[in-house]
């Protein structure tokens, strides 16, 4: 690969060592390094290589990364038309790529592809469609040919399966895309097409035209089990009559995409419209909670549907934040509708949350039995568990050395002050009064924060707050 839009090195290769520094990864005779070959000439011709953002998902694309020196977005499987579409509203500017395989695009990502098409929003997108997933092992794909076998249909695709899905067809079928043609690799003739498709499709949205798609019936000769000639006439003999080649749908004259506003960055136009302020809030805390780790605090608030897990665990990130830490929510919605278990997991970090989740919390607020008897074995050693006393009657017997157990009557509480959704508020005071994760007024500032101006709420909260740290106290 010759193009300067190619790294003079694949540094990442291999650690660059030997043939592999100027080799890429896929195997002899695949129609994806001619595609590439196309694509780094047509960026460079155009010259628009400062601009260019190349989005690649999972498949065979993914090392795209490796050999294009533009910028480069990894995408989660099928997802790079939403991830491309991110990139152009951000930075209308720039040329945004999708290098999608036929697994990727038209399985995992067809809702993705769709969609985005349909916008019309310019953004080109290449699609290599070689009829089965190359990278993952072989398997059948939407495009595998009826009769053709694959590690997941070894007798061939049947009916059952479906028809092959043509995706070019169904692409240009929308109202959204301004050009989709469908090219080939298999002779010199198609080549040179194909590379002048590609340079338009690209042209298009340089011009500020419309989304243009450009679908590759591109060989792979390892599932074929074929040299590599025989896999370009396997493509020419069967591929094509299924997937016929030409222009699809082509409405570029006079043409022309509205012109995507620049988002603005400017902080206090962002801070009007979140309704947020510059002033540094009241601090309570004067360290962080190093009592319960030195860095990273992790919680578990878990509960049925309506126990307000997910809100309390809210309100910790926030009175986090506030007191300047950093402060992570992630939240999980089982079968909470049907009597199960839906959990927020929540980090607290002296400096930066590394990673979100809370699989082995120091602390767990458990709201109902379910959540006590899946959650409690996971308490780290040492640990803290806190739970609804008034709905759970026995506790798991398999907990981790030093796991401190607190049962406090969250609904019974709530019940008495005669507002039976503040139970969480209940919780957050027995958490406060066990742990001492923050002081007792970082949690009442928040909370007033919450429910803003009405009083009434803020005072049958504090209350809630204060009746479940004063019993908490009682039960320690």
């Amino acid at each position: 690969m010759s193009s300067p839009v190619f790294y003079r090195q694949f540094e990442r290769h291999d650690h660059a060592a030997g043939l592999h520094a100027h080799s890429t990864t896929y195997c002899p005779g695949c129609g994806h390094g001619v595609v590439q070959k196309f694509l780094a000439e047509a960026i460079d011709d155009l010259g628009v290589q400062d601009r260019t953002v190349l989005v690649s998902p999972v498949g065979c694309s993914v090392f795209s990364y490796y050999y294009f020196d533009v910028g480069n977005s990894q995408a989660a499987h099928g997802r790079a038309p939403a991830v491309a579409l991110g990139h152009k509203t951000a930075n209308p500017d720039s040329i945004v790529i999708c290098y999608q395989g036929d697994g990727d695009l038209a399985s995992i990502g067809l809702a993705e592809i769709i969609s985005t098409a349909q916008l019309g929003v310019p953004i080109t997108v290449i699609f290599a469609n070689n009829a089965i997933y190359g990278m993952t092992g072989g398997q059948m794909a939407p495009t595998t040919l009826l009769g053709q076998p694959t590690s997941t249909s070894p007798s061939g695709r049947g009916l059952l399966a479906g028809q092959p899905l043509k995706v070019a067809e169904m692409i240009a079928g929308l109202d959204g895309p301004v050009f989709v043609e469908r090219v080939a690799l298999y002779d010199n003739k198609h080549r040179t097409h194909a590379k002048r498709a590609i340079e338009k499709a690209l042209r298009l949205q340089v011009d500020g035209v419309g989304f243009a798609f450009i679908e590759v019936l591109s060989e792979c000769p390892i599932h074929l089990h074929l040299e590599p000639e025989a896999a370009e006439a396997w493509v020419h003999e069967h591929m094509e009559p299924v997937f016929p080649l030409g222009v699809k749908k082509d409405t570029t004259d006079g043409a022309r995409y509205p012109t995507i506003p620049t988002p603005t960055f400017d902080a206090e136009r962002t801070l009007e419209v979140l309704g947020a302020t510059t002033d540094e809030p009241t601090r309570f805390a004067t360290e962080f909670p190093v009592h319960l780790d030195p860095d990273d605090i992790s919680l578990k608030l878990a509960g049925a549907g309506g126990d307000g897990a997910q809100t309390a665990a809210m309100l910790i990130t926030r009175a986090a934040i506030g007191e300047g830490f950093d402060a992570t929510h992630i939240p999980s919605y089982g079968p909470e509708s049907r009597g199960g278990t839906s959990y927020a997991d929540v980090h607290v970090a002296k400096t930066e949350v590394l990673a979100p989740a809370a699989p082995h919390p120091h602390v767990l607020v458990a709201f109902n039995a379910p959540s006590l008897t899946k959650f409690g074995p996971t308490v780290r050693p040492g640990g803290v568990i806190i739970y609804d006393s008034s709905v759970i009657g026995a506790v798991p017997d398999t907990l981790a050395d030093g796991v401190r157990l607190v049962g406090v009557p969250f609904t019974e509480v709530a019940k008495d002050l005669g507002a039976p959704v503040v139970k969480n508020v209940v919780a957050l005071g027995a958490l406060q009064a066990v742990t001492q994760l923050f002081p007792t007024e970082t949690f009442l500032a928040t909370i007033r924060t919450a429910v803003g101006n009405k009083a009434d709420l803020a005072a049958v909260n504090e209350h809630a707050f204060t009746r479940g740290a004063t019993l908490a106290h009682t039960r320690t």
